[in-house]
């Protein structure tokens, strides 16, 4: 979780900008045990019985950012937690620079396909919120429902709603070739300051995403980050007709002047093509909500769950 790895940030929207960067970069299944397998280089984990929840993480990020959220869920639900391959020290895609989102989108659609699970619920953190819009893009009836933690359509556009996936790209390809070309000791070093801005409010956490960021392939993160920066889903979404929860946070940017009005606004606006999406806002958390206002997060979850349509919960 690196944001711009440049060291002429000046300005204050560059900061903040770069803290947002940063934090935008995460048949029912009836086993009542503990399984761990790997899939497409996925790291897999499931437990807990019933109709399946999917969780994906974000840039980075170990399955253990939804291990609490699972464990409020998993009575009721399969719990299907991932860890995308080269992060937080899984091994990465050999060919990670052809491509890693639209790879990951497919793998999990295989996975899901190949264990016939049916109608899954989805929930993504940060990057992994975009992999569940895209594979609802996709794949229109796979999930049953969506949940959003923390991630928009298109990030680079938090300061400029006006900017394009086109416009955006020499600047991706700038933070590619430096954070690729920079000393490992200094990448390192660099990569340990930034995953820690805007976080989590808890000190401890932080201790954690330093691993991850330091543990994760430096090819995987950079080539991440770029599509992140340069996939634009605010049209997109709107082919989306999957219920979907979108969480956001704000509050570690309060010293920056944003309040939970204007931070909202930003999720309305890059929301607004997608239909019946609903929106919420947590009070107190950072980035990693599910770490910093976790009851607060499962109760939005347990309220969404129960507005779905009966046939769809089969």
């Amino acid at each position: 979780m690196f944001s711009l790895i440049r060291s002429n940030v000046r300005s204050l929207n560059s900061i903040r900008r770069t803290a947002l960067t940063l934090a935008f970069f995460a048949a029912s299944a009836t086993s009542a045990t503990s399984q761990a397998e790997t899939f497409r280089g996925i790291d897999v984990k499931r437990e807990g019985k019933g109709p399946a929840m999917i969780f994906i993480p974000g840039l980075n990020s170990s399955r253990a950012t939804f291990t609490d959220t699972c464990a409020e869920f998993k009575a009721q639900y399969t719990c299907i937690l991932l860890t995308l391959p080269g992060f937080a020290g899984q091994p990465p895609l050999k060919e990670v620079d052809a491509g890693f989102l639209v790879p990951m989108r497919d793998a999990i659609l295989a996975y899901i396909a190949e264990q016939k699970i049916q109608q899954p619920v989805l929930v993504g953190h940060s990057l992994g919120g975009a992999l569940a819009l895209m594979i609802a893009e996709e794949a229109p009836t796979v999930p049953k429902a969506l949940v959003i933690v923390d991630s928009l359509p298109f990030f680079s556009a938090i300061q400029n709603p006006q900017a394009t996936s086109l416009s955006v790209t020499p600047m991706a390809e700038s933070m590619k070739k430096q954070m690729l070309e920079q000393p490992l000791e200094q990448y390192q070093k660099t990569a340990a300051q930034m995953a820690v801005m805007g976080m989590s409010n808890q000190p401890a956490r932080r201790a954690t995403i330093v691993e991850w960021s330091q543990t994760s392939d430096r090819a995987t993160t950079t080539q991440a980050m770029f599509e992140l920066m340069t996939t634009d889903l605010r049209e997109r979404v709107g082919t989306v007709k999957t219920p979907t929860l979108v969480l956001g946070a704000w509050a570690a940017y309060k010293s920056f002047g944003s309040t939970e009005e204007s931070t909202k606004a930003i999720y309305v606006g890059q929301y607004q093509k997608l239909k019946g999406v609903k929106i919420e806002m947590s009070d107190s958390a950072y980035h990693f909500i599910s770490w910093d206002d976790p009851k607060w997060l499962s109760a939005q979850v347990q309220s969404f769950l129960k507005t779905l349509p009966k046939a769809q919960s089969k």
